[in-house]
């Protein structure tokens, strides 16, 4: 082999084992061959058995970190409005998780989020932070969990969901960066308006009934951008 050859190969080889997944790439999974590794300020989370992502974040946070709102939960019923604001403390670091977003309109860009207690869609500043399998789970900054769920008592088609210390729904998952049940499959969410502008209740929509007095909007939720 000639030196160029040589350095062309070694070139490639280099290539390939610096190459890092980008800012929100996918970097691990089966069957996933590609890196394994993220650029700088990303840390790669699993998502679930097929997909993990770079996320914002270190695998080692050091304790200079800023801190960021805490979510801290409180109970509440099914179908309850929620309060003005996002239940938040000034102190505590950051969750690892994903975001989960929705990306129609009023609700463009709302996060999914917890509010005394209840799953709602508000700003990204107050945005919860996921890990997604068969359960989802709301990562707080404490190192507890609380499980999103969805309230099978309902007798109409759209159902709320709901933030519990158990996990009862266990057949969520994933088409893409889309937000579905599996069994049956549904992918489609009601976003409706409470007194306050900023957030929005949400509801698995099964059918076509509606809550009375509420303006509600079907939706889709999401990852952040897999691209």
């Amino acid at each position: 082999m000639t030196l160029a050859a040589a350095a062309f190969v070694l070139s490639l080889f280099v290539g390939g084992t610096l190459a890092q997944s980008p800012a929100w790439g996918q970097c691990g999974g089966t069957g996933w061959s590609g890196s394994t590794t993220c650029v700088s300020g990303y840390v790669c989370t699993v998502s679930n058995q097929w997909y993990s992502q770079c996320i914002p974040g270190s695998a080692a946070p050091s304790s200079s970190s800023v801190p960021v709102p805490t979510i801290t939960p409180t109970p509440t019923q099914p179908g309850t409005t929620p309060s003005n604001t996002p239940t938040t403390t000034s102190s505590g670091s950051k969750p690892t998780g994903s975001q989960i977003r929705t990306v129609q309109a009023p609700v463009f860009h709302f996060y999914l989020q917890n509010s005394n207690g209840a799953p709602v869609l508000g700003p990204e500043s107050s945005s919860g932070y996921f890990t997604l399998g068969k359960t989802i789970s709301l990562n707080n900054a404490d190192g507890s969990k609380l499980y999103l769920n969805v309230d099978e008592s309902a007798t109409t088609s759209y159902k709320a969901l709901t933030l519990g210390t158990t996990a009862t729904t266990t057949d969520w998952g994933l088409e893409g960066d889309t937000i579905i049940t599996t069994a049956p499959r549904q992918l489609n969410f009601l976003a409706c308006s409470t007194s306050n502008s900023a957030l929005y209740k949400v509801y698995l929509q099964e059918g076509n009934d509606s809550p009375a007095g509420q303006s509600c909007t079907m939706v889709t939720m999401h990852l952040p951008c897999l691209c």
